[in-house]
């Protein structure tokens, strides 16, 4: 039987593996389409439900822990006024940098802080983070519908029809 920890760091990673999945048959340039102001670009919404995880889980509570980019803490934020200020949501798609490739690196990145976290965490502090990873991974689901129907909204924007999955 799992305990509780390890349920939730599989957990974790379920989730994670899935949204890599969704994007598996993308290619780099539809990460980073924004199709109309309501549409967020794929690349967005990869690095945005990681800035969740690196705000309030490891911000929170892993001492003197620095953002390795902290420029990111405004590109990725959305709706989220305590944490700071935020890019326009109808100018995302004008976001070329960080590139698709830095932010599945990012993503990586905090899913290793995750990781340790999860794997030096006591009972006291895992009751603490508990309901905030939870809260993330309930977040990134939300996501994973968003992007799928945002890709394919780009992909219906575009005359030579590429799908999203085969039927």
């Amino acid at each position: 039987m799992m305990t509780r920890v390890e349920q939730l760091r599989d957990r974790f990673h379920q989730l994670r593996t899935f949204t890599d999945a969704l994007c598996a048959g993308l290619e780099p340039e539809d990460y980073v389409v924004q199709s109309m102001p309501d549409v967020s670009p794929t690349k967005w919404h990869l690095a945005h439900t990681t800035w969740f995880f690196e705000t309030f889980i490891l911000k929170k509570f892993i001492a003197g822990y620095q953002s390795t980019i902290p420029e990111y803490a405004y590109l990725f934020n959305s709706y989220y006024n305590a944490a700071g200020d935020m890019h326009r949501r109808d100018l995302r798609g004008l976001i070329s940098r960080p590139t698709v490739k830095e932010a599945h690196r990012y993503r990586a990145s905090i899913d290793a802080y995750i990781d340790d976290l999860l794997s030096n965490v006591d009972e006291t502090l895992l009751n603490e983070i508990e309901s905030i990873l939870i809260l993330g991974i309930h977040h990134e689901q939300q996501h994973q519908e968003l992007l799928i129907t945002d890709i394919k909204h780009v992909f219906a924007q575009n005359p030579i029809h590429p799908v999203f999955r085969e039927r």
